[in-house]
């Protein structure tokens, strides 16, 4: 494995980064920051990041392939490796049939998308798959750096591991929610995840890692919203996000859940502290 980001990174949607929160993340000892929300093809606001900070590796999660199309996205990852070399990853995945009216043939699609960017010379370790079933797991493996599995657990981790095989980059995501008021970080888990629980992709996948019809009704059951996203004392989010590296994790995806009164970059630094970075 040759992608240099660090044990931990940041993960944040399109609204959520700002050039202050980057630089903490930097500061703080994070190896990459992620952006998140199915950012454009011109990939102007990683170039944002990129030129806010010094050294950490900046990467989409994910640039959606029916957004964008891949000459387009070809032609950014070039001007950014050109102006920032070694310090962009291009994640890629496939979106949702529920958010997409052009969505068909997904795995096929991905494959051909694969195949333009070869054509125009984005070299395999540039990019990587969001990938949560063994076959897109396999292809990330075969055709790109690794897998970036979103919303997922450390059973999946594992599993994932065993599909990737040995050398091959994996980075899940995993959500927290560090408001100190219980009900508050309540709450910002139960609106981030219920949001995902109406895609299919997710919920099939969350079906094979033992949740039930019921875990997915109503928003996510209590059982669903504790594995999906760590609330607590700080200590014990560190600890159980370390339990991805135990399971064959290259790198952890941290999804902090911001509320309107949250201090981001505070909460970064903290969780640094916890994490021993």
């Amino acid at each position: 494995m040759s992608i240099e980001a660090g044990t931990y990174g940041v993960w944040q949607g399109t609204a959520g980064w700002t050039e202050e929160l980057a630089v903490a993340a930097e500061q703080a000892g994070y190896g990459t920051l992620w952006v998140g929300g199915s950012p454009d093809g011109d990939l102007r606001l990683a170039e944002t990041l990129l030129a806010a900070t010094d050294r950490v590796l900046v990467g989409t999660s994910i640039v959606n392939v029916w957004k964008d199309d891949a000459r387009t996205v070809a032609a950014s990852y070039h001007r950014l490796e050109e102006r920032f070399p070694g310090r962009f990853l291009l994640g890629l995945g496939i979106g949702h049939p529920e958010a997409t009216g052009e969505y068909a043939s997904p795995y096929q699609s991905l494959v051909d998308y694969l195949d333009e960017l070869d054509a125009a010379g984005v070299p395999q370790q540039g990019r990587a798959l969001a990938a949560l079933g063994p076959r897109v797991l396999r292809l990330a493996g075969a055709r790109s750096a690794g897998a970036i599995p979103y919303l997922t657990t450390p059973e999946h981790t594992a599993r994932a591991r065993v599909e990737l095989g040995a050398g091959v980059f994996l980075a899940p995501e995993h959500k927290i929610a560090l408001n100190p008021d219980p009900a508050v970080a309540r709450d910002l888990a139960r609106t981030t995840v219920g949001f995902y629980l109406g895609l299919t992709n997710y919920t099939r996948n969350l079906r094979t890692l033992g949740f039930t019809d019921a875990d997915l009704a109503d928003g996510g059951s209590e059982r669903l919203l504790d594995e999906l996203v760590y609330r607590g004392p700080l200590e014990s989010v560190a600890a159980r996000l370390q339990q991805h590296l135990a399971a064959g994790a290259d790198h952890v995806v941290v999804n902090p859940l911001l509320g309107p009164d949250d201090d981001g970059p505070q909460q970064v630094r903290a969780l640094a502290t916890a994490l021993g970075l």
